[in-house]
């Protein structure tokens, strides 16, 4: 089921499940048929839009981008053997992607949204974010095939570490090591290294898609085995939906392929899906960031018309006029004509000779 035939099918060919190739169909179908059996598959370019960059894209991957770690090869900080000699350069890059700093996307959202209807039946995922989660997908519903940052342990007893330590190190860049201390071997996210074998949870659940009744394929290359053989898996006549930047992994070879080209935020309807909640957390450090903008915003307002007052005053004449008991400051025409506090008091302006009337 591995070897399927990539060629696209002519547009002319008819589905045999679905009344034509397009999401209106789709939409269609799921209501008519009462979807609820949805398989999802997805990768890393579900999570570009919230800022975690994918692996393999040119200059911009995080592959492309390690080259500060001095590493021998890209793909060396997720190997094994490397990890067991030189752990550091993991846990810089476990800095930057360790789970609270990026926040769900639309696509998050709209996999936890097939969950809240009753209509997902799995999802299969690449990424290691754990995005999903923060987004309400629950774990039993998840299929991590390739870990995730979710759970950690030792590398050589298999002790499992503690969560909150696991974070307290990874954002001091501090490599863990095993709670106990007869054997203090290193500790590493339950993520799946070369060279290590998948979670036993994917091989469990990979005929899944079998009996599906829709399948969901979105930002992901299909090009790392055994991922990459899920969508061959599901049934001939069931529809396979494609939202990715290219076509991918013989997706488009049965009439009933439904091929939706581009970015994966830009194909659901954002009405439809719920925001993912702020924690109380989160909103009181967005409400802190946004008084203390506020405050900066103004003390420079303060600041800039302090110093345009000590100019203004400095340029003109040292003479006070006293006029009816009350100090007036007096005022300075200068090139255009406006007086020299007329930006900042515009009650305050020359008297027009002719009329007799402040003029500005």
């Amino acid at each position: 089921m591995g070897n399927e035939s990539s060629t696209p099918v002519d547009e002319a060919t008819p589905p045999t499940t679905l009344i034509a190739r397009n999401m209106d169909a789709v939409a269609r179908y799921i209501k008519e048929r009462d979807c609820k059996r949805i398989v999802v598959m997805t990768g890393a370019g579900i999570s570009t839009s919230a800022g975690i960059p994918d692996f393999r894209s040119p200059e911009t991957g995080l592959y492309a981008n390690l080259a500060r770690l001095n590493l021998p090869f890209a793909e060396a900080v997720f190997d094994v053997s490397y990890f067991r000699n030189n752990p550091l350069p993991f846990y810089t890059l476990a800095h930057e992607l360790y789970p609270g700093k990026y926040r769900p996307t639309v696509a998050h959202s709209f996999i936890s949204l097939l969950n809240k209807k009753g209509m997902l039946l799995k999802l299969f995922t690449q990424n290691i974010d754990c995005l999903e989660r923060e987004a309400g997908v629950p774990g039993d519903k998840i299929v991590e095939a390739h870990g995730s940052f979710a759970t950690q342990r030792c590398i050589e007893c298999k002790t499992e570490y503690p969560g909150d330590k696991m974070k307290n190190m990874v954002a001091q860049k501090e490599v863990p090591h095993c709670v106990r201390k007869v054997c203090d071997g290193l500790v590493k996210p339950d993520i799946v290294f070369f060279g290590e074998a998948l979670p036993e949870a994917f091989h469990r659940n990979r005929s899944l898609p079998a009996g599906a009744d829709l399948a969901i394929v979105m930002g992901t290359s299909l090009t790392v085995q055994p991922f990459a053989s899920l969508p061959s898996f599901v049934s001939e006549g069931t529809p396979r939906i494609l939202i990715n930047l290219e076509r991918v992994g013989g997706l488009g070879s049965r009439p009933d392929d439904v091929l939706m080209l581009g970015d994966c935020d830009e194909g659901k309807a954002q009405s439809e899906v719920p925001e993912v909640p702020k924690s109380k957390q989160e909103a009181l450090e967005d409400e802190i960031e946004k008084l203390t903008k506020d405050i900066d915003q103004s003390l420079k307002i303060n600041q800039d018309t302090s110093q345009a007052l000590e100019k203004l005053l400095s340029d003109s004449q040292s003479t006070s006029n006293e006029q009816d008991g009350v100090l007036t400051v007096p005022t300075k025409t200068i090139r255009d004509g406006k007086s020299g506090l007329a930006h900042v008091f515009p009650h305050l302006g020359t008297k027009d000779k002719k009329t007799d009337k402040p003029s500005l």
